[in-house]
């Protein structure tokens, strides 16, 4: 029987950014020195040097014959997860056209799942904005994500968040709602609850701060006196242990 060598290749999309970066890579060092295994954080694009085929052959050349991916995406409704999904061999046809070229890997490919309604996810946007609660009765979380302009992969998104919500409601007591930046309901949803007399906690779904959290999500809310921190999910223990939970998985799928 030849010898199994797991290895964990965590894959987020990537920023310009360095802090976005740093914040994402403090997150899976941490994963690393929970696990016995090699473990490699990449990046689908703008982070040179620390892209997806480079965490591959990094982890091959240690000597990795199983690689448990664990796509660190907020939701399955994001094409770029089934885009990688196609590349690196873990599907046989993409559902959408893409530009992705396909990688080179030698390793077993056993692919994980996005963020989507996890109960660690529910308890990490409420950690980042119940400071900003003060009558949990008479407020609405607004969970505010990308989403997608495709209507499968949109489905998807209201899917994931609607759960989500019910999660964050149950937790805080609150009430709880999402919008979508495409195709741009956020405005309407933020009104919609301030005319029901609710007060709105505005909750970006975004692995780290950036250009949607600072700038787009802002501007859609503007003069509305919605309460916005701009906290995202990163920094926070609970995203280490949700990918530690997805390795886990992974591993005892290999019956080692």
């Amino acid at each position: 029987m030849s010898t199994i060598k797991p290895g964990v290749l965590v894959i987020s999309h990537g920023s310009r950014e360095p802090k976005w970066v740093s914040l994402v890579d403090e997150a899976v060092g941490k994963l690393a020195a929970r696990l016995d295994m090699p473990v490699y954080s990449s990046y689908l694009e703008l982070v040179e040097g620390r892209l997806i085929q480079d965490g591959i052959t990094a982890l091959e050349s240690k000597g990795v014959t199983d690689l448990l991916v664990i796509p660190l995406f907020i939701s399955a409704g994001s094409t770029h997860v089934d885009e990688i999904a196609y590349a690196i061999g873990a599907k046989d046809v993409p559902e959408l056209e893409t530009e992705l070229d396909l990688f080179q890997v030698q390793a077993r490919v056993h692919f994980g799942t996005p963020m989507d309604d996890d109960p660690d996810v529910a308890l990490m946007v409420w950690d980042k904005v119940k400071a900003l609660s003060v009558q949990p009765e008479k407020e609405v979380v607004l969970l505010i994500g990308h989403g997608s302009r495709h209507g499968s992969f949109r489905r998807r998104w209201e899917q994931g968040m609607s759960s989500l919500g019910r999660r964050v409601s149950e937790i805080s007591g609150t009430n709880a709602d999402y919008a979508l930046l495409s195709p741009g309901d956020v405005r309407d949803k933020a009104i919609l609850w301030k005319e029901r007399g609710c007060d709105v906690i505005v909750a970006p779904l975004f692995l780290s701060e950036g250009y949607f959290t600072e700038k787009v999500i802002p501007e859609r809310l503007a003069g509305l006196n919605c309460r916005y921190s701009g906290h995202t999910l990163l920094p926070h223990p609970l995203l280490t242990q949700w990918m530690e939970s997805q390795a886990v998985h992974l591993l005892q799928s290999l019956n080692l």
